[in-house]
Order: C-alpha cells, then structure tokens, then sequence
C-alpha cells in the first residue's frame, strides 16, 4: 500500500495534530518544490499560504482540522512562493500511539484550470465568430438584433427615444460589374471602417446584408440621428476609395432613419428605416433621408 501511495499522481500528506508533517509522498515534495525527504519533520506552515499559516499559528483550533480537515479547493504555497490551486480530499486518521493523524490527497488544479481557460478562450472566439461578420470583421445581422434588443429593454426602461438606420452603398453592383468581386469586397472593407470611425462611441455599425449595414443610436431624437448619418454619409462621400490596385472609387452610400419610441417593435422600425432608404435612394442617392 506504501509503495502504492509513494508512486501516486496524486500528493499525499499526513499530519500529526501539532501540525507537523509526518508523511510526504514523492508527488508532494514535487508539487510543493522540495527535494525528496525535505518535508517531514517540517511544519505544514511551510506549504501554507503566508495568511493560512498565520492564521493556524494564531488559533489553535486550525491544529489538524482547518487546511487539511477540509474536503474541497485550497491553496497550497510553492518552495518559490507560487500559491497553487488544489482539490483536497482529507480524512481523519484516527489515534496512533497517543497522537492523532490527519491524511490528505491533494490533486493540481492547475492543468484543470488551464484547460478550462482554454475552453472559455475557445467558445469566446466561437462566439465572437458567430456574431462577427467574416469580411468587414464588424459585427453582423445577429449581432444587430442582439444589440438592439439590449438598448431596446434599456431605453425603455429609461423612457428614451431610440433611432434606427438603413445605410446602403450606391450602385454597388456596378462596383461588382466593371471592378470585379474582390474590389467591390475592399470597398466594404472600407466603408464598414469609415461608418465606425464616423459614428459616435455609443452608437451600433453592423453589416446586415450584401451592401446592406444597420445602424442603432441609443437615446437618440430623431433630429441628433439625422445630424449623426449625415457625418456617416459624408465620411463616404468625400474621399475616395483607393483600392490595392490603387484605383480611387467614389463611392456613396444612402441612409434611412427611423425612430424607435418605447414600445415599438424592432421589425417595425425598420420596415420604416427601409422605406426611408427607398426614399433617399429615388431622391438622387447620397443622401439621408428619415420618416
């Protein structure tokens, strides 16, 4: 069973009731940073946090039943100093020769903690890769509705006014036509990075569509909306697209704006801000238009 116990994964302890280290496998004196042999004889203080071994030297009830009279996570302490995370199983040893022991298995959370970091750190990315639109790199239509609904049940709550908008990029398919696909995917590129730029920090940019983007003001009248697609528009319109093969594209884009007073569904508003859009686009194009 010794054997057993010395070749364990797992380190193990054993503790007198004056909390002085009687037993240390292999795997502990590993975990803990000590040469083989080091640790009985030794105080447990010495693989204690500074704070846990205060604590026990200061209250005497922490002898035997605190740290290790416990089943569960704790912390051990390093030889260097490095607070280690673990899993305790502990029990009671009962009485030996007038002294009573305490027994603990003690697993590294360590390698558990990473691969659950990695986990979270994977589903993050899998999550921002579903609300991210793979091109422009904004965010998407999922995204939009998301986001939308969160300043929604906000501004309502706040009995605030909310804008939403249609922007749409002029003539876009004869973009497509004369420059071919991958420029006309450059020009989205850039479009999607001037909307942003232009638009004010709480304000939403997401790609919805083909040439299609969708805008969210928050707390927003419909007048300070207007004021803000404009800036949008014009951050279009007044500069050129110069591809990778150095070719300037004028380029425009049209708004439609809606307001979204509280209560009002999502749907509807947007109905509206398309409606809007086919507006502005019959009135000449670059332009933004709002009903």
């Amino acid at each position: 069973m010794l054997a057993l116990i010395e070749e364990s994964l797992d380190a193990v302890l054993i503790i007198d009731d004056a909390c002085t280290i009687r037993y240390a496998n292999h795997a502990m004196h590993v975990l803990c940073g000590y040469a083989i042999g080091a640790l009985p004889g030794s105080s447990v203080d010495c693989v204690l946090p500074e704070a846990a071994a205060a604590q026990r030297r200061a209250n005497d009830r922490h002898r035997g039943n605190g740290a290790f009279g416990k089943v569960g996570e704790s912390v051990l302490r390093h030889q260097c100093g490095e607070q280690i995370p673990v899993e305790m199983k502990a029990l009671d040893l009962g009485m030996h020769d007038g002294t009573r022991y305490f027994g603990a298995f003690i697993e590294d959370l360590r390698p558990r903690r990473r691969m659950e970091e990695k986990h979270a750190e994977l589903m993050a990315a899998l999550e921002r890769q579903a609300m991210t639109d793979p091109l422009t790199e904004i965010a998407n239509r999922r995204s939009f509705d998301a986001e939308a609904g969160q300043m929604m049940a906000l501004g309502w709550r706040r009995g605030a006014d909310m804008a939403v908008g249609i922007a749409d990029i002029d003539h876009f398919k004869k973009i497509n036509d004369d420059h071919g696909h991958p420029v006309g995917d450059e020009v989205l590129r850039e479009i999607a990075r001037r909307m942003i730029a232009a638009a004010r920090t709480t304000d939403f940019v997401a790609r919805i569509g083909g040439e299609e983007f969708g805008l969210l003001f928050p707390d927003t009248s419909s007048e300070t909306a207007i004021g803000v697609a404009e800036r949008i528009r014009e951050a279009i319109a007044t500069e050129p697209i110069t591809t990778a093969a150095n070719k300037k594209l004028a380029v425009t884009i049209s708004i439609g704006l809606a307001t979204l007073p509280p209560g009002t569904a999502l749907d509807e508003a947007l109905g509206t801000a398309d409606c809007a859009l086919y507006k502005a686009k019959d009135g000449g194009r670059n332009r933004v238009e709002s009903l």
